[in-house]
């Protein structure tokens, strides 16, 4: 048998098959519509210059996006999430489960931690050895504990998660603009081409219609190929729009996030206003570009709980310290909560907007 370390070698190997395909029919489809189509076969000069415009705008925000999903690392807990070393002995040397607990609960009381498992228990991982924060899921391919992680792509070769979860929304959205772009732009010459294939054996083709060049293949497929990829990305943006507005991640959406008082769906839920701004930012006028804007840092996230929780409520005090060396929350982030609820308005459900947020003034 060979070495675990080859037999991981050759599966991260493999695994960038799906990125080198996809990168191999964008390259295609640059060169199909930018030399066979535009440069080959339109013949007006103006309708050239228009289409190859707009064209590699899509394209470069296209692929911008796309990359920034691919070589964006995934954030992992940091280390004050990690059991101190006495701690950590005594939980290793401990074979009952309930004092495996106690000693949980004891190292995250300062933590800013509200969501449990399902039986109640303080979520740990034991292949990481840290005391998993809000949203924090295990990735079995990473082989790491991911912040807010929503799902391993194959296609970007990477988890999805806090740190580029924008830049995988603004990839799906302008991967879905640039198919589009070429399906609609391809689609005349595309019925002339296929009204060529037609009358050709019947040698009636009418003067005013395109040559029968080589280039008849590449805009065909173009659209085949543009329309198929449009249809199958469109499904997947609006998914993504809709949990971006009821921030939530994919897999919360299939496993409510438990709290200590029971699952709760709308347990990180803000509005929709505020929900986007923990997405995208502050400034819309990043929003559109594949530039990190998220708020927060990924440990701790605005929580609207029904019922508060008496021993993880952190009393306000003005000189304070979080429990991470400084606030347990950016300052970005404060300004999402405030004691009317998500966007001036009460809870839908009548619950109560908890602040969970130390040196809130």
């Amino acid at each position: 048998m060979a070495p675990s370390h080859v037999l991981r070698c050759c599966q991260r190997g493999l695994s960038w098959i799906p990125v080198i395909f996809i990168n191999l029919v964008v390259g295609w489809s640059y060169y199909a519509y930018v030399m066979e189509l535009c440069i080959y076969t339109i013949p007006n000069p103006e309708e050239q210059v228009i289409y190859l415009v707009v064209f590699h705008v899509s394209f470069v925000m296209f692929i911008w996006s796309y990359w920034k999903t691919i070589i964006s690392r995934p954030t992992n807990p940091s280390k004050e999430f990690c059991l101190p070393k006495a701690e950590k002995e005594q939980y290793e040397k401990e074979e009952v489960s309930e004092v495996q607990q106690e000693i949980l609960k004891r190292v995250s009381k300062g933590l800013p931690i509200y969501t449990r498992t399902g039986g109640g228990a303080i979520r740990y991982c034991d292949h990481c050895q840290v005391i998993k924060p809000d949203r924090c899921h295990h990735c079995s391919t990473c082989d790491q504990c991911v912040l807010k992680m929503d799902h391993h792509c194959p296609w970007v070769n990477n988890c999805v998660g806090f740190s580029n979860y924008k830049f995988f929304v603004l990839f799906l959205g302008y991967s879905m603009i640039y198919c589009l772009f070429i399906a609609a732009t391809v689609l005349q010459y595309f019925i002339k081409f296929w009204t060529l294939c037609r009358r050709r054996a019947a040698e009636n083709c009418p003067q005013n219609q395109l040559p029968d060049t080589h280039a008849k293949f590449h805009v065909l497929f173009l659209f085949f190929v543009a329309t198929m990829f449009f249809i199958s990305i469109l499904s997947l943006f609006s998914y993504h729009l809709w949990l971006v507005a009821k921030n939530r991640t994919t897999i919360e959406a299939f496993r409510a996030p438990v709290f200590r008082n029971g699952p709760d769906k709308h347990g990180f839920t803000l509005g929709f206003r505020k929900n986007v701004k923990e997405v995208f930012g502050d400034q819309k006028r990043f929003w559109l570009l594949p530039i990190y804007t998220s708020l927060g840092d990924g440990h701790s996230f605005p929580t609207r709980l029904v019922n508060i929780d008496p021993e993880q409520l952190i009393v306000d005090q003005p000189n304070s310290k979080g429990a991470l060396g400084g606030e347990s929350m950016s300052n970005s982030h404060n300004h999402l909560l405030d004691s009317s609820g998500a966007d001036g308005k009460p809870p839908a459900d009548g619950g109560t907007v908890t602040v969970t947020v130390e040196n809130e003034t």
